[in-house]
């Protein structure tokens, strides 16, 4: 059996990914490797297909979250409930480089895909497996999504106003953590298998350990000094300063933490005194006086515009944004001529802008080679591919196996 794929080079051109997540993190993971040249066969159940599909705005029957989430990506609509629907994906398995799957531990095992099964059938496979938990410790058979993972993560704990209901960043960024974390896993276990002659493995990633590995000092502080960090709103605690300051029409981030930025700010704002106060030379005399040196930037805000705020840091060389709304990204400059707004062709026959490639890479770049398929748009073509006959395909067909 042989996989052909007329997919153009890429930096990933020749890595075939078996994709049997849904939703967020796993298909985030396929997203990203299928972005970079990579072969993504994305296994969805007949009649329902990834639930992703249907999720928040829709668009001629399909959500245009999908649009993004799964270009790049060949659908075939399996029953991996039905022996013969296991038998299909287990060849597809055999053949392919990488398999992903966000299933509660333990579902695969029950089809007779634990890892045992499947590295004897393909010893050379790498595998993701992407879980709220992990596939081992007392908590591997609970239930576990995004939001759960950012808080036992650490992160909800410190998103909000002091003494206020903790909040969401808007996104969800636990998944979406969890499958970076995959995907360095992925190309990190590519890498050993090509360069150093190892064989395949498991990437084991729990949703609640890839948010904490990005929660910076949180553990240490509390290790050495007992300290729990709490929330902060808008200000970056330890850091001064670093906030959001209100002006006459919205709000600007500002980031002045930085010895000599420090300095050419308070200049700016028409505080020479601060600028100059030795106590206020470095950032642990700056966290000392926080609320002071913020009250100062506030009131040299409050009285300005945006735009006027801006252009005054920015020929200062201070550190400072707008808080963009998705109105703003899509009218800016700068992100259309560094190709981050990509115009994309749906085939539900409308044109959409969508986010473009990242990271860049200036050799192999990533591209959008193909739009998100529809559910089973490639499943003959897949099935082909393993051999199967028109009347095969069709008996399986007739029974629900494939659609």
């Amino acid at each position: 059996m042989n996989l052909n794929s007329s997919i153009p080079d890429g930096a990933l051109r020749g890595v075939r990914v078996i994709e049997m997540g849904q939703l967020i993190a796993g298909p985030f993971a396929g997203k990203t490797l299928g972005e970079f040249g990579a072969d993504v066969i994305k296994i969805e159940a007949p009649g329902s297909g990834d639930p992703l599909r249907n999720w928040r705005m829709i668009k001629e029957g399909t959500s245009v979250w999908w649009q993004v989430q799964s270009r790049n990506k060949r659908s075939i609509a399996l029953d991996l409930r039905s022996a013969e629907g296991q038998d299909i994906a287990r060849k597809l398995i055999a053949e392919a480089d990488v398999l992903i799957e966000n299933f509660r531990p333990g579902t695969l095992e029950g089809w007779g895909m634990g890892w045992d099964a499947l590295s004897a059938l393909n010893p050379g496979l790498v595998m993701l497996r992407i879980s709220g938990y992990g596939q081992t410790g007392p908590y591997r058979d609970l239930p576990g999504f995004g939001a759960i993972g950012e808080a036992m993560g650490g992160l909800r704990h410190l998103t909000g106003e002091p003494d206020r209901v903790p909040v969401r960043c808007g996104v969800s960024i636990g998944d979406t953590l969890a499958a970076l974390h995959g995907t360095i896993g992925v190309l990190t276990a590519l890498y050993h298998r090509k360069v150093n002659g190892g064989k395949g493995q498991v990437i084991d990633v729990a949703l609640h350990e890839a948010v904490f590995n990005v929660m910076e000092s949180l553990l240490p502080e509390y290790s050495a000094f007992g300290a729990v960090r709490e929330a902060a709103g808008s200000a970056l605690p330890g850091i001064a300063p670093s906030n959001a300051y209100r002006c006459n029409d919205g709000y600007v981030l500002i980031a002045g933490n930085g010895d000599s930025i420090f300095k050419r700010l308070m200049a700016v704002i028409g505080r020479d005194d601060l600028a100059h106060d030795p106590a206020l030379a470095d950032n642990a005399g700056r966290v000392v006086r926080v609320a002071e040196i913020d009250a100062a930037i506030s009131v040299w805000t409050a009285t300005r515009p945006i735009t006027e705020v801006l252009d005054l840091l920015g020929g200062a060389r201070v550190p400072a944004g707008k808080v963009y709304t998705a109105k703003d990204i899509a009218e800016d400059p700068h992100y259309r001529a560094r190709d981050m707004i990509l115009a994309q062709s749906t085939r539900d026959g409308y044109d959409l802008e969508v986010p473009g490639v990242v990271p860049k890479l200036l050799g192999t770049p990533g591209t959008v080679r193909t739009s998100a398929p529809g559910l089973g748009d490639d499943t003959d073509g897949v099935l082909r591919e393993l051999g199967l006959s028109e009347p095969d395909i069709a008996a399986l067909r007739d029974k629900g196996v494939v659609a």
